[in-house]
C-alpha cells in the first residue's frame, strides 16, 4: 500500500471521513549516490536536525558532506535493500497495511518527513478521497525536537498552504510507555530468545541526539530512559540486567551517551562474548539497525574480542505492533483531543 493508493469501498458505500497518516523519518528511493544526495538535502536542510545559520551550514553541506557521503551512505543502503524498495519504505507501508486490517473505519495511509511519499503529496491524496480528519501519528516512540516536532512543523505548513476549514488535522506526540507497545517490544525479547538462546548481555540501542538539546529541555533522553524502565520491567528483570546506549551519531560535538559501538567494544574487552542488541526506538527496521548495528557494530564487537551480537529485530509490521498503534489511535479519537 502506498500513500496514495485509493482506499476500496463496497458500492454504495462512503469512503472513510477519518484518516490515519503514519510518518516515518525517509529514505533515499534508490540505493544509489545521486538518490542518497537528494534524500540528504533534504533531511540535512531541516533547522530541526541541523541548527547552524543557513549561510554557513548550506555551503557545508553542498560541497562538502553531500559529495563525500553521499557515495558511502549509498553502498550502505545498498548491503540491506530489499526487492520492494529500502527497509524502511517496505516495513512502513506493510505496517500501514496491517493497520488498515484492523481499522476499516478509516483509511491508514503512511507518508515520509523526507523523501517519498511526502506528507504533502500524502495529505493531497487523503483530500481527493473526501477525508475531512487526519491523525497524524509519528512513528517515534518517544519525543523528539529532531523528530516529532519537526513533523508538526510540516503538519502546520500543510495547514497553511491548504486554507481549508474542513480539513482537520489531529497529533500523536509520543508513546513511550503505552503498555500494548512496551508489552510487544518485551514480547518481542522473549520469541527471540526462545528461538535463539540468550546472550550474557542485553543492549537497548536508541539514536542519539546532540547532548546540548538535552540540556536545552528535550525530552527525548528522559523518555527513553522510561521506556527501557518499563520493557525491563515488563521482561521482570531488575534495571541492572540491561544497558542503555545511543548510536548514530554525526558530527564532532557531544551527543547522548554512552555510545552503543564504544560499549560494544568495551563489553568484549571485559571478556563478554554474546551480546543481544534491541532497538525499540525504530518502529521499523531501517538502515540504522540493519547495517549500523547488525553490520558495523557486529563487526567492532568481533574485532574487540567479542563473538556474536545477535539483533533482535523491531517489531515491524508484526500483529502486536498493529494492535497496540490501532488501539493508541483509537482512544486519542475518543479522547477527541
Amino acid at each position: 500500500m502506498t500513500a496514495s493508493a485509493p482506499i476500496f469501498t463496497a458500492p454504495g458505500t462512503a469512503a472513510p471521513r477519518t484518516a490515519v497518516l503514519l510518518v516515518n523519518l525517509g529514505t533515499p528511493d534508490a540505493p544509489t549516490a545521486s538518490a542518497v544526495r537528494r534524500y540528504l538535502a533534504e533531511f540535512l536542510h531541516d533547522h530541526r536536525v541541523v541548527s547552524l545559520s543557513r549561510w554557513l551550514w548550506c555551503p557545508i553541506l553542498h560541497f562538502v558532506i553531500l559529495p563525500l557521503r553521499g557515495p558511502k551512505v549509498a553502498k550502505k543502503y545498498a548491503d540491506v535493500w530489499l526487492p520492494g524498495g529500502s527497509p524502511l519504505a517496505v516495513h512502513t507501508a506493510d505496517l500501514a497495511a496491517a493497520m488498515q486490517a484492523r481499522m476499516p473505519d478509516v483509511r491508514v495511509a503512511h507518508a515520509m518527513r523526507y523523501g517519498n511519499p511526502s506528507m504533502g503529496s500524502a495529505v493531497a491524496a487523503l483530500r481527493a478521497e473526501g477525508v475531512t480528519e487526519v491523525v497524524v501519528l509519528p512513528l517515534y516512540p518517544q519525543y523528539s525536537t529532531t523528530t516529532t516536532a519537526s513533523v508538526a512543523d510540516k503538519v502546520e505548513t500543510l495547514e497553511d498552504e491548504t486554507h481549508d476549514a474542513e480539513l482537520d488535522f489531529r497529533f500523536i506526540d509520543e508513546y513511550h510507555l503505552d503498555p500494548a507497545w512496551v508489552a510487544a517490544v518485551a514480547d518481542s525479547i522473549r520469541a527471540h530468545w526462545a528461538e535463539h538462546g540468550r546472550g550474557e548481555r542485553l543492549l537497548f540501542s536508541f539514536h542519539g541526539i546532540p547532548q546540548r538539546l538535552v540540556d536545552a529541555g528535550d525530552p527525548y533522553q528522559t523518555q527513553v530512559w522510561a521506556s527501557v524502565d518499563a520493557i525491563v520491567a515488563a521482561l521482570g528483570f531488575a534495571p541492572d540486567d540491561a544497558q542503555l546506549t545511543f548510536q548514530s551519531r554525526f558530527g564532532r560535538e557531544p551527543w547522548l551517551q554512552p555510545y552503543t559501538d564504544k560499549t560494544l567494544q568495551a563489553l568484549a574487552a571485559q571478556g563478554v562474548k554474546r551480546v543481544d542488541v534491541v532497538c525499540p526506538g525504530f518502529a521499523v527496521d531501517c538502515l540504522e539497525t540493519l547495517e549500523e548495528i547488525t553490520m558495523e557494530n557486529a563487526a567492532l564487537f568481533r574485532e574487540a574480542g567479542g563473538d556474536t551480537l545477535r539483533y533482535i529485530p523491531c517489531l515491524n509490521a508484526s500483529p502486536a505492533h498493529a494492535d497496540a498503534l490501532a488501539a493508541l489511535v483509537r482512544r486519542h479519537r475518543q479522547r477527541g483531543v
